[in-house]
């Protein structure tokens, strides 16, 4: 099981991911959310191929058109911890947290 937790910024709206790949190599995703919008991509989040959406372009991937047709924030850093934890999951990548810093000078 991956867990990944997002505190998004100024909207405020974190959100939790769980994720965990079954033997058919399909992926099971969980997502709590405050937000709406992200809540609502779940339900079209049901049928993704591992490797392919991992490794897709911006755009073709999956997620990106689903956060397309639900998510109003093109600045919503949760598609991005979706695959980010989906490479995990399919063991793609290593557990390691991504940061961005913002800072007004």
């Amino acid at each position: 099981m991956v867990k990944v937790d997002v505190n998004p910024g100024a909207c405020g709206l974190k959100t939790s991911l769980r994720m965990e790949v079954d033997g058919n190599q399909s992926l099971k995703i969980d997502i709590q959310s405050e937000c709406p919008q992200i809540m609502a991509m779940e339900a079209d989040l049901t049928e993704l191929a591992g490797y392919k959406e991992c490794f897709e372009k911006y755009s073709k991937s999956m997620i990106y058109k689903i956060a397309d047709k639900h998510c109003r924030h093109l600045a919503c850093p949760v598609p991005t911890a979706i695959i980010k934890g989906m490479e995990v999951a399919y063991g793609f990548n290593v557990c390691k947290d991504v940061t961005i810093h913002i800072e007004k000078e």
